[in-house]
């Protein structure tokens, strides 16, 4: 058993310092002098202790091969093109060394739970599964790491790859993945998503696909989805990421489809830092943010994360796992200044990505599984505004990381001989 005390929470009950007490992998108590018989216990001297960040859009196959990906027009076309000459020279330990190193970064950045979408198709096949998934295996001392077999190219467009993704699910990926918007024709991409809420009906598995990432306000294959959730009764388990069309949709149609996300107990996963870069790429003067509708989807109640997307990739040539840099520029894009919008940021890092993994037992809290990470700063305005790595981060009881930082100004003569 072990504690800290004199730790600031960033929501919650409990006003000013308290203590929390943690026995094994689960936090056991919290509250003013809950450390105090507590002998193993460190005090914290105000510091903010925050769950451990969740990542819940990730592409650790793909991470770090920027610089293997040949020059493109830096659109969403061009980058799943210029990737495919990647893929096709993939190993397995190639993607395993890649998808370690990164998921070890989140590791120090405060992210101890992943999910990750690995390419299931013609060109990889399993490869890409195959090194995540010993990835994972090799960092599970430090993290969680979750995987979505992800058909990048389409599934009517390259036919094997139903097959395949069955074959995924066999092979160990957690959940149902998708791009429906990827398809040519309304008619192919209700197949698409009809093939993938079959599979997930089949091995009883939540859905998480890439729905209308596109300027294209025409692209409307978020309703398709949406629809299925509510005639198959797959509510609370199914997530739409990027959802770019839809601030290029008509309002009419955006109340509508929000509505039945909503009613599905759907989740939006927003990636402002990687489509800030490959969004909008066509337009002059003002151009487009790539986002989607995040203050209508927030006042309608849908759950709403944050995600990384893409780390050193064909895609993004940014990003290193780390959820308050992700939660920055997400405010920057958004519009997210207040203080609610402030909180909304925290939420959509930490609470709404654990919704969309149906967790019981995620927070500060007794019972909650102790993933945590105390930071260098007492509040989480501050923690944002200043983008300090946290000090020490815990996963399942168990120190896992930890930070030192040593500044000096004006006198650094000591430090420089």
């Amino acid at each position: 058993m072990w504690g800290l005390r004199n730790v600031r929470l960033a929501t919650g009950e409990h006003v000013g310092v308290v203590d929390v007490v943690v026995s094994g992998d689960r936090v056991v108590d919290v509250g003013p002098g809950a450390a105090a018989g507590v002998r193993d216990a460190q005090d914290a001297a105000g510091k903010l202790l925050l769950p451990a960040f969740i990542d819940t859009h990730i592409h650790l196959d793909k991470a770090l091969i920027r610089d293997e990906v040949p020059a493109h027009d830096g659109t969403l076309a061009g980058a799943i093109a210029a990737i495919q000459e990647c893929k096709r020279r993939y190993t397995v330990d190639s993607v395993r060394r890649r998808a370690r190193a990164v998921i070890e970064d989140a590791v120090l950045c405060g992210t101890t739970r992943l999910r990750s979408h690995v390419d299931v198709d013609t060109i990889g096949r399993l490869v890409p599964l195959e090194g995540v998934l010993a990835a994972a295996q090799e960092c599970a001392d430090v993290a969680e790491v979750k995987t979505i077999a992800f058909p990048q190219e389409g599934i009517i467009r390259d036919p094997g790859t139903a097959d395949l993704l069955r074959a995924a699910v066999e092979s160990g990926a957690d959940i149902v993945g998708g791009m429906p918007h990827w398809e040519r024709g309304e008619g192919a991409q209700r197949e698409h998503v009809r093939i993938c809420f079959d599979l997930a009906e089949r091995f009883d598995r939540d859905v998480d696909m890439h729905v209308d990432e596109t300027d294209d306000g025409s692209i409307r294959t978020l309703e398709m989805v949406a629809d299925e959730v509510l005639r198959r009764g797959w509510h609370g388990r199914v997530t739409a990421g990027h959802v770019c069309a839809l601030a290029a949709a008509d309002d009419v149609y955006a109340a509508r489809v929000i509505e039945k996300c909503a009613r599905g107990g759907m989740t939006i996963v927003s990636n402002p830092v990687t489509n800030l870069v490959i969004m909008g790429r066509g337009d002059h003067g003002l151009i487009r943010r790539g986002l989607t509708r995040i203050a209508d989807l927030r006042a309608a109640g849908v759950n709403l994360a944050f995600g990384q997307d893409c780390v050193g990739d064909g895609f993004y040539p940014f990003g290193r796992g780390d959820m308050l840099e992700v939660g920055l520029i997400s405010a920057h894009a958004a519009h997210l200044s207040g203080r609610e919008d402030f909180a909304y940021v925290l939420n959509a890092i930490t609470g709404a990505p654990a919704k969309a993994w149906r967790l019981g037992d995620y927070g500060i809290r007794p019972n909650a599984r102790a993933d945590l990470q105390l930071m260098t700063q007492s509040s989480w305005e501050e923690t944002l505004r200043r983008q300090q790595p946290p000090q020490r981060v815990w996963f399942k009881g168990t120190l896992v990381a930890a930070t030192e930082t040593v500044r000096h100004i004006r006198d650094v003569t000591a430090v420089t001989a």
